[in-house]
């Protein structure tokens, strides 16, 4: 019998620190998210000034020649030349890309708290995430945003927990002891 309620005590002590350091886990793994997506907001801004700087050397080039940046563009398209016209097609193709990467910098930079992860996903990139992430550095996030995230990562934590050990173990134990 004291072998039974020491196992018991066991069991439960283990039980309570397993549940507080899933909390604690989850609390920095979600805390995390936020300064993820503030380090993939700079490099995303990066991507935005290199990809400006591009066509500002085309709009200067086109200035040059007397036209704007649309009739250039236009020109290398209509020319018969395939290399000169795939030419065009790159110049048309940075000033897409510089549309998409400033809505996604001004969605991004614009959210709410609870709207960013969202808003995060709508706008990801994967050669910017996977930039970030060979970069990243974790840190301690001393924001309401950090903050926020924690308590979220808690009750992740703890829903986790409740539904994937501590139910099951319950239903487990019940069922051996119904047997016995």
């Amino acid at each position: 019998m004291v072998c039974k309620r020491t196992l018991a005590a066991l069991a439960a002590t283990l039980e309570k620190f397993l549940d507080r350091a899933l909390c604690v886990a989850g609390a920095v793994a979600c805390a995390q998210l936020p300064e993820f997506m503030q380090q993939y907001l700079q490099r995303l801004g990066g991507h935005l000034d290199e990809v400006r700087q591009q066509i500002a050397t085309w709009r200067r080039v086109a200035q040059e020649s007397g036209l704007t940046l649309e009739q250039l563009i236009t020109r290398y398209l209509a020319n018969a030349d395939p290399v000169v016209t795939r030419g065009g097609g790159v110049v048309r193709d940075l000033i897409a890309r510089a549309e998409e990467l400033a809505a996604a910098e001004s969605a991004l930079r614009n959210a709410s708290l609870w709207a960013r992860p969202f808003i995060f996903l709508r706008h990801f990139d994967w050669g910017i995430a996977h930039g970030t992430w060979n970069v990243f550095r974790p840190a301690v996030p001393t924001t309401l945003e950090g903050v926020a995230y924690a308590v979220v990562g808690v009750g992740l934590a703890l829903a986790f927990y409740h539904g994937a050990v501590k139910w099951p173990l319950e239903r487990w134990r019940a069922a051996k002891e119904s047997k016995v």
